[in-house]
């Protein structure tokens, strides 16, 4: 009848608004999905294997759903350069920035962007991490863009986590194109979407939609592409300037939008009516001592689902804590516990297009993350430290 039972503990379930809070319940497993959650009284009779949890608390496995998880070299002189007084759209226009990274991610072979991204994931997987999302976007030509594609599937045969890809190869205009960013945004769209799609390398395709980045027309040459090639779509909106990339994720209904720091109302406003995901990434509003907070209130008034993540990279936000982006996200931009655990389980896994996991419910797959905090909200509380007891993944003790 069942796998395992995890009995004793006390579960957030995610389910309906808030945290879904049973105490004293259990959880059955089999084949790798959740057969049946709910109060301990209420289990039913069975001769399965039993985990006694010691009155931890059980969460979905989280999910961070914005990373940049696969890269070479870092960026730590321009760190210092920032703190001296440059911005980061001033180190991007002097060659800096993701350029920067480029070079590094060019030089480096596939067993060496690996060994670099294996610590940056083990970091995430010791706070109760399940399912990550990677992207690309270091590359900025066809081969090194792939190269990181691989790189990041290849890390699940290394770890147990799930991992979902995104093509960001219109992240920025490489030197190639030097003045010219509106050809590299065509072969995006007619040369790099296309081949990642036919080697199955890339599950959403993203653009950088800002100031500094792609225009939205550009932009929706590649979300052609993307959706010709039967992928979906997500965009980095709004972060350093009201682009409208709130209202351009909505109209090409995007899965997500993320960042979103100067998204006006109207365009969050569509993005409710699409079902669009707010991706917040508290972690790049800390780095660069950013003042311009995300409009949650109006993100609330729309119904737009929020989720936090990362943004794991190494220039804007060198994070390796999700649990610290629960914190920021309840101190930085007022979410409550509740929205900011929801933002790390079942909203992040909507951002995703999955909705087979971010929450306890029968027959979502059995990814749990069991924690020894006394409430949930420990888990926004604390900065540092190591709740985490374990994780199981697709039903299977991690």
């Amino acid at each position: 009848m069942f796998d395992r039972v995890w009995l004793n503990a006390n579960l957030a379930t995610m389910q309906g608004e808030g945290l879904g809070v049973i105490k004293d319940g259990a959880i059955a497993a089999r084949e790798g999905r959740i057969a049946w959650v709910g109060p301990r009284s209420a289990l039913p009779a069975h001769e399965a294997p039993v985990t006694d949890c010691a009155g931890a608390w059980i969460l979905p496995g989280l999910v961070d759903c914005h990373t940049h998880l696969v890269f070479g070299g870092d960026r730590a002189g321009e760190f210092e350069a920032r703190l001296a007084g440059a911005s980061y759209e001033e180190i991007a226009r002097a060659g800096g920035g993701i350029l920067s990274t480029m070079r590094a991610t060019r030089a480096a072979s596939e067993a060496a962007l690996r060994d670099a991204a294996l610590p940056r994931l083990d970091a995430l997987l010791a706070e109760g991490v399940t399912t990550v999302e990677i992207k690309s976007g270091y590359g900025l030509e066809a081969e090194a863009e792939l190269k990181q594609l691989r790189v990041a599937r290849d890390l699940a045969r290394h770890r147990a986590v799930s991992v979902v890809t995104s093509l960001l190869a219109a992240h920025a205009t490489p030197p190639e194109y030097a003045g010219r960013r509106a050809d590299y945004a065509r072969h995006v769209a007619e040369h790099i979407v296309p081949l990642a799609a036919r080697e199955g390398l890339a599950d959403a395709v993203d653009v950088f939609s800002d100031s500094i980045a792609f225009t939205a027309e550009e932009a929706g040459w590649v979300f052609d592409a993307a959706r010709a090639a039967g992928l979906p779509v997500k965009l980095h909106a709004d972060q350093l300037t009201d682009a409208g990339g709130a209202a351009l994720a909505a109209r090409h209904g995007a899965l997500s939008a993320d960042h979103l720091e100067r998204a006006n109302p109207e365009g969050i406003a569509a993005m409710g009516r699409a079902g669009t995901v707010a991706v917040l990434l508290p972690g790049a509003t800390l780095v660069l001592r950013e003042t311009h907070m995300p409009d949650v209130a109006a993100m609330r008034a729309a119904g737009v689902r929020i989720a936090l993540s990362t943004d794991m990279n190494p220039g804007s936000s060198p994070v390796l804590s999700l649990l610290l982006m629960a914190h920021l996200g309840c101190t930085l931009f007022r979410l409550t516990v509740a929205e900011a655990l929801r933002g790390i389980t079942v909203n992040a896994a909507l951002a995703l297009g999955l909705k087979d996991r971010g929450v306890l419910a029968e027959g979502a797959r059995c990814d749990l993350a069991l924690y020894r905090v006394s409430r949930p909200a420990e888990l926004c509380y604390w900065l540092g430290g190591a709740p985490c007891l374990g994780r199981v993944v697709g039903g299977v003790a991690a």
